[in-house]
């Protein structure tokens, strides 16, 4: 027999046997892909993939968390989930992935555990549950003091106060407000207004492009995103008229001009107003006292009656309290229905405005004033006023200091107070907003009544209005 005879024969024999190994090696992968999908699915769901943004999710409403699994999914409705501590939230399903949507920021610096019961899988197998849980980060807001050495500057801060950053310093500061990215500052140099954008950190500032010169009033930002509005005046207001208290919005995302809100009918001059939450549109309040809903164009204006002041709209809320000449209503922004406001029992003193807590049924924040028999101020009791009229003190302000404002953090665990403190010896400054010249914000936290702390200085970024 031939050498290369015996050579063809040795070549098919290890290609045969090449061929039976990986023959061998298909079957077992395919076997064991089999029994690890028949393992997936005797096991029922389970999470491979976890989505979360905790520092997103502290500061505004929206955050999600979606969990990926295994498996294809059956829809899950919203009873099948627990979020701990409790927070309004939808839930959505979509192929492998369930996403629990927050319509509130959650507190800070807090352990969230997400819990999904009876999750199925499309094809056979048995139910199991998902868990997930995780830790915001602590809080911290931007902060603003007036005459400091080195001019009106913008500090970041931590909520006890121990690490304040200056971010942004100008000679004449208005106002300022803080969006999702941006600070949006209204500065003033000589008789020329201007509206400033930066990052968060006070770099990379630009311009917001005004109608012309004049002056800039009632600067407020929406409750999460970019948009921002105004009111503006022109410098000089003749006898053949101008324009005066128009409402403009903006981004402050991109460099496009604001846009005027143009109103219908009577007096369009605006005294106040707000952002919607959640929507395009605004509530304002017109020279003339008319109410209006209106969207972002202004055209279509629903009345809704009128009113003397805006107290506000709550974060993940549309009912509006407003003041009325019978007195204080809350108005469903979706439908114009409107209730008075529950008057709080017992009070310790007269009831001022109304700063609503976020989200539905969460109650108020009311100052009180108590006044003796003989006319003098003594006190003033800041206290949350549940639904039911329940008053619970949270703030002793004594009667020599003043209280300009309160507002709410954007979850709710936190009242901030405005208080200038022995307001006789403290007199208001030059500005187109004048305020006192020393103020300090109280921290207090609404469940507990604690007070956090005691920031020197005003315009917390929580709160969307300016003081006054």
């Amino acid at each position: 027999m031939s050498t290369d005879s015996r050579r063809a024969r040795t070549r098919r024999r290890r290609g045969r046997g090449y061929l039976l190994a990986f023959a061998a090696v298909i079957g077992a992968l395919v076997l064991v892909g089999g029994v690890g999908g028949v393992v997936s699915v005797a096991q029922g769901p389970r999470v491979t993939d976890v989505q979360v943004d905790p520092a997103a999710a502290v500061a505004a409403s929206g955050a999600r968390v979606i969990l990926t699994t295994t498996q294809s999914l059956e829809k899950i409705d919203v009873s099948q989930v627990q979020v701990e501590p409790a927070t309004p939230f939808t839930v959505d399903t979509s192929g492998r992935s369930v996403g629990i949507r927050f319509t509130l920021p959650l507190r800070d610096d807090s352990d969230y555990t997400v819990t999904v019961n009876g999750v199925k899988g499309l094809g056979a197998g048995p139910a199991s549950t998902l868990t997930e849980t995780f830790r915001t980060p602590p809080l911290s807001a931007f902060l603003m003091q007036r005459g400091t050495a080195d001019g009106d500057t913008i500090f970041r801060t931590d909520l006890r106060g121990d690490a304040g950053l200056p971010v942004f310093t100008h000679e004449h500061i208005e106002d300022f407000r803080a969006t999702a990215n941006h600070l949006v500052i209204s500065v003033r140099e000589g008789d020329r207004a201007r509206v400033i954008v930066t990052d968060l950190d006070g770099q990379n500032a630009r311009d917001i492009a005004l109608p012309g010169p004049g002056f800039v009033s009632n600067l407020q930002s929406a409750d999460r995103g970019e948009r921002i509005g105004f009111t503006f005046s022109d410098a000089t207001l003749g006898t053949a008229g101008g324009r005066e208290s128009k409402l403009f919005t903006a981004s402050a995302a991109d460099d496009a001009p604001p846009v005027e809100i143009g109103l219908n009918g009577g007096d369009v001059r605006v005294g106040d107003w707000r952002f919607v939450p959640d929507t395009d549109s605004m509530l304002v309040l017109t020279f003339d006292s008319r109410l209006l809903l209106t969207d972002a164009q202004g055209g279509n204006a629903a009345p809704l009656g009128s009113a003397l002041s805006i107290d506000g709209i709550a974060r993940g809320s549309s009912v509006a309290i407003v003041e009325r000449l019978e007195g204080i209503r809350e108005i469903n922004l979706t439908d114009g229905s409107e209730q008075p406001l529950e008057d709080p029992v017992d009070p310790p003193g007269m009831p001022g405005r109304a700063t609503p807590v976020p989200g539905t049924g969460a109650g108020t924040i009311r100052s009180f004033a108590d006044i003796g028999s003989d006319g003098a101020y003594r006190a003033t009791t800041i206290g949350h006023v549940d639904t039911d009229g329940t008053v619970r003190p949270l703030l002793e302000v004594p009667g020599t200091d003043t209280v300009l404002q309160t507002c709410v953090s954007p979850s709710g665990r936190y009242a901030a107070v405005l208080v200038a403190p022995k307001a006789v010896d403290n007199p208001f400054d030059r500005y187109q907003l004048p305020l006192p010249g020393r103020l300090q914000t109280h921290l207090v936290e609404i469940d507990s009544g604690q007070e956090v702390a005691a920031l020197q200085g005003f315009d917390l970024s929580w709160c969307q209005v300016p003081p006054g």
